[in-house]
C-alpha cells in the first residue's frame, strides 16, 4: 500500500504538500516579508502551543502585519493538521507572509490578504552522539540585522553563519555581538559558570526562545541556581558547561568550542540534570 502523502495547510485548505502552490509575487518569496514558528508535537500533542502563538503575535506585531487567525482558530487548524499527518512526534512549521501583490514594490501593499502556510514533518530524535559526546561549536561575529527578536523568514544571515560552522566541522556557531555571546544560528545559548546557569537576557539581539524560557522555568522550579546576564566572550570560553536549546533539539551540550575542550570535554552534570528534568516535563 502506498504511503499517504503528507498534508499541508494553505489559506484555509488542507491539501497534499506536493500540491501546494504559492505565487512568485508573494512577498515572503520576494522580500522575506513574513514570520514563522516551529512547534514540536509529542504523541500528537503540540508542545508549548500557547507560548508559540504568543511569540507569533509578537513577530507579527514587529513587522506590522495583522494576525489572520485568533488563538482558538490557530489551535484548531494546527491540531487538525497534526491529526491529518498521523499524530505521533512531529515538527510543525507555520509561516505567515504579507501576501501576493500584483507587482514588486517595497512599500506595504493595500488590500492584500496574508499567505498562511503550515506543514508537518517527522520529529527527528536528537542524534545519540550529541547526547553521549556533545556538540562542536565555533564562535562567529553576528552578521545579522538589528531585530533578531522577530522570528523572520529572512534567514540568509543565519544560513551563512551555520554553513561557516559546518565548513569548520562544527554542529553550530555561537554568535558574538559587541564582544558578548548571544545565541546560536538556530538555537538558544546557556552556560554554566561557577555552578550557576546563565542565559543571555532577552533583547533585540536574540530570539525570545520558547525552549529557553522553559529551561529557566524548570531551573526555578527545581532550585537550580540561575540568572540572566550578558555573557562576555572570555566568560564563554572559560565556562564549565555550554548548552544549546531549540524546539526540535531540546537541550544538548557543547563539549568543544573553537577547537578547545569545554570543561573536561564531556557532557556535564548540570546539563544531565536539566536534560532529565526536561524529559520528565515533556512526558507529563
Amino acid at each position: 500500500m502506498a504511503k499517504p502523502l503528507p498534508s499541508a495547510y494553505l489559506n484555509g485548505v488542507l491539501l497534499p504538500l506536493s500540491e501546494v502552490r504559492i505565487s512568485p509575487l508573494d512577498r515572503g518569496f520576494l522580500f522575506g516579508d513574513g514570520v514563522y514558528e516551529v512547534i514540536p508535537a509529542y504523541g500528537g500533542k503540540l508542545f508549548q502551543l500557547d507560548a508559540h502563538l504568543k511569540r507569533l503575535q509578537y513577530s507579527l506585531d514587529g513587522i506590522r502585519l495583522g494576525n489572520p487567525h485568533t488563538a482558538r482558530q490557530w489551535t484548531a487548524l494546527l491540531n487538525e493538521l497534526i491529526a491529518q499527518n498521523g499524530g505521533g512526534n512531529q515538527a510543525l512549521y507555520l509561516q505567515v507572509t504579507r501576501g501576493a501583490d500584483t507587482g514588486r514594490d517595497h512599500g506595504f501593499p493595500k488590500n492584500v490578504l496574508p499567505t498562511v502556510f503550515a506543514m508537518c514533518a517527522p520529529l527527528a530524535e536528537l542524534p545519540a552522539t550529541l547526547l553521549e559526546h556533545g556538540a562542536k561549536a565555533v564562535t562567529l561575529e553576528d552578521i545579522r540585522w538589528q531585530r533578531c527578536d522577530i522570528k523572520s523568514v529572512s534567514l540568509l544571515g543565519n544560513v551563512l553563519l551555520r554553513q561557516a560552522a559546518v565548513d569548520q566541522g562544527c554542529n553550530e556557531a555561537v554568535l558574538v555581538r559587541d564582544g558578548h555571546a548571544t545565541e546560536g544560528t538556530a538555537s538558544s545559548l546557556f552556560i554554566v559558570h561557577q555552578d550557576i546557569l546563565i542565559a543571555p537576557p532577552k533583547s533585540a539581539d536574540l530570539l525570545p526562545s520558547i525552549t529557553r524560557d522553559l529551561v529557566l522555568e524548570l531551573a526555578a522550579l527545581h532550585h537550580v541556581q540561575h540568572r540572566e546576564a550578558r555573557i562576555p566572550l572570555a566568560q564563554l570560553r572559560s565556562a564549565q558547561e555550554i548548552w544549546f536549546a531549540s524546539s526540535t533539539r531540546e537541550v544538548y551540550p557543547v563539549t568543544e568550542l573553537d577547537g578547545r575542550r569545554v570543561g573536561d570535554g564531556r557532557p556535564g552534570n548540570h546539563w544531565r540534570r536539566m536534560y532529565d528534568l526536561f524529559q520528565r516535563h515533556k512526558a507529563g
